[in-house]
């Protein structure tokens, strides 16, 4: 009797409990992009509408779990990468593609403003071959857009690989350490820089 009354309360219980789809979550999609100091990189997906997380890595190199101080010598091959995960109906790839181009400059190799190395090489890794093609389209729009004065863009666009998230202490660094950030980010030359590219279409952070 005992059995059939835990039964028949486990079964009210059941009815009366909130149904949850897997098909109510939000689906996710990848990508990860390159473009020097990863803690000048995460505050600008992050503020990006549909964005649902960010997190600062290193990608596309030969060493397994490396460490910051590795990657930072420029021996693993890896660059600093930030992964974005967005929600694909609130913020299209398309967007992320222009936001990224709008905070690097793709015409310098292995160096991003007062960073040199190849730690610090811009990249765009795709994850299929729609995001290689529109990775394609917006890079060969923005060459012929000669924003650049003709110099050429050499931003590698390139298969995503193993990436490793970085020490937690880098991420959301620009939150945990707001003086350090703005300090570090005014002396990099980066919001000098592309200013004077898009002018006032480009606010500092």
């Amino acid at each position: 009797m005992k059995k059939i009354i835990s039964f028949l309360m486990a079964a009210v219980l059941m009815a009366a409990a909130p149904a949850f789809s897997e098909e109510a979550a939000p689906e996710t999609r990848q990508a990860d992009f390159a473009g020097g100091c990863f803690w000048c990189l995460e505050p600008l997906f992050d503020k990006i509408p549909g964005v649902i997380s960010t997190t600062p890595g290193y990608e596309g190199g030969s060493v397994v779990n490396p460490t910051y101080e590795q990657v930072s010598k420029g021996l693993t091959g890896h660059a600093e990468t930030v992964r974005v995960v967005y929600d694909p109906s609130k913020v299209s790839y398309e967007k992320l593609l222009d936001a990224y181009w709008h905070e690097i400059d793709p015409t310098t190799l292995n160096k991003q403003f007062v960073d040199e190395g190849t730690q610090y090489r811009t990249i765009i890794f795709y994850r299929d071959e729609g995001q290689k093609k529109l990775a394609e389209e917006s890079k060969a729009a923005l060459e012929k857009s000669n924003v650049y004065g003709g110099k050429p863009i050499v931003t590698e666009i390139i298969p995503a690989a193993d990436f490793y998230p970085a020490e937690e202490h880098h991420q959301d660094y620009y939150k945990k350490n707001d003086i350090q950030y703005h300090f570090y980010r005014m002396g990099s030359g980066r919001d000098s820089y592309l200013k004077s590219v898009w002018g006032k279409e480009k606010k500092s952070e």
